[in-house]
Parts: C-alpha cells; sequence; structure tokens
C-alpha cells in the first residue's frame, strides 16, 4: 500500500495566526490586512475600467465593499485566501490590493492577484507586492508553488510578472471570460528554489 501523501503545509498554519504587516522597504507603503474602513478603495477600483476589466471586479456599493471586506478575514480563517491591502505608511491610504487567492495548503500552490489604484500606478507597486508576498508565501507560508496568470491582451501585467520573478511557462487558450470576450491567458509561475 502506498502511503499517503502528507499536507505540504499542515493546516492551521494560517488560521492559527494573525495574518502579518508586511513592509515594502523604500516605498511608503506596506501590505496589511483589509479593515472595513477601507471599503472605499474597493469601491473606487470597482468602478475603475482597468482595474474592473482585468480583475473582473463589478461595481460595488459602499456596502457590498464591507461584505467583500469581512469575506476576506473569513477566507483567511479558512485557509483559502490571504487579501491584503497596499496602503500608505503614513495615513493608511489603500492605493491597491495583492492577494493570494485559490490556496491550497495540501498541495503547496496558490495564485496571486493584485490591482493598484490610479493613484498608486507607475511606481512599481505591483511588482514589489508580488515580490513580498512571494518571499512570505515561499518562505514564511511554505508553499512550493505560485502561479500567475493574466490575459495576453494584458502586457502591463506581463511586466510584473517578469519582473516579480514568475518564468513564463505558456498560453492557456480561452482560458478566462471577460467582458468583451474569452481570453487567451499567459501561465506564469515560481517555485520553492527559483532565484
Amino acid at each position: 500500500m502506498i502511503a499517503p501523501i502528507p499536507p505540504v503545509v499542515p493546516a492551521g498554519r494560517m488560521s492559527d495566526n494573525a495574518q502579518p504587516l508586511l513592509d515594502l522597504p523604500g516605498t511608503g507603503l506596506e501590505l496589511r490586512p483589509w479593515r472595513l474602513a477601507d471599503a472605499d478603495a474597493l469601491v473606487a477600483a470597482s468602478h475603475d475600467p482597468a482595474i474592473s476589466h482585468w480583475n473582473l471586479l463589478p461595481a460595488l456599493s459602499d456596502d457590498e465593499a464591507r461584505v467583500r471586506v469581512e469575506r476576506m478575514h473569513e477566507r483567511w480563517a479558512a485557509e483559502t485566501a490571504a487579501v491584503w491591502a497596499i496602503a500608505r505608511v503614513d495615513g493608511g491610504e489603500v492605493v491597491g490590493l495583492a492577494a493570494w487567492i485559490g490556496i491550497d495548503l495540501n498541495r503547496g500552490n496558490a495564485e496571486i492577484a493584485y490591482w493598484v489604484l490610479p493613484a498608486g500606478r507607475g511606481g512599481g507597486i505591483a511588482v514589489e507586492a508580488a515580490r513580498r508576498l512571494s518571499r512570505w508565501a515561499l518562505d514564511d507560508l511554505g508553499l512550493h508553488r505560485l502561479t500567475l496568470c493574466h490575459s495576453v491582451a494584458n502586457p502591463a501585467s506581463c511586466h510584473v510578472a517578469e519582473k516579480a520573478g514568475f518564468a513564463l511557462e505558456g498560453t492557456m487558450r480561452g482560458a478566462l471570460l471577460h467582458a468583451d470576450g474569452w481570453h487567451d491567458d499567459h501561465l506564469h509561475a515560481r517555485v520553492q528554489g527559483d532565484e
């Protein structure tokens, strides 16, 4: 009989601990858990054409945004996602979101998601957040494989993936339905031990 494969990351590694605050040195920004008071940033993101298109984020009301923030904390407790606000250290203004979604502790993998509001664009914030979250996911949490997927029509995300150390593995045809139809997606990945 074949012995069962143990989980890559034991259950409880996330839920038994508070979601950490992660610094982004030299940027004046940090990655912190979302707060109910941040709901207005989610509303703004949901009404930004680029964010809503590439992230499939529907237009949200204030109440719907607060429910989403509550769900972020529930998903941490369930060990299925880890969602951070990219926020200014000097006052907490949210300029973006960075997250691990589809976390599978048993198999040791997750997919990164991110967006940046217009006030934070152009300074490499998404790259820095992806690098920092990758270190946390691989070194602190103990995941083995991290993926980053984006539409081939979104070269900005391809740039983020490359700069953050996610190697291009291929193209997934017709992988995601956007408002303008099916998109082929690039699949990028980092695995434990990558430089």
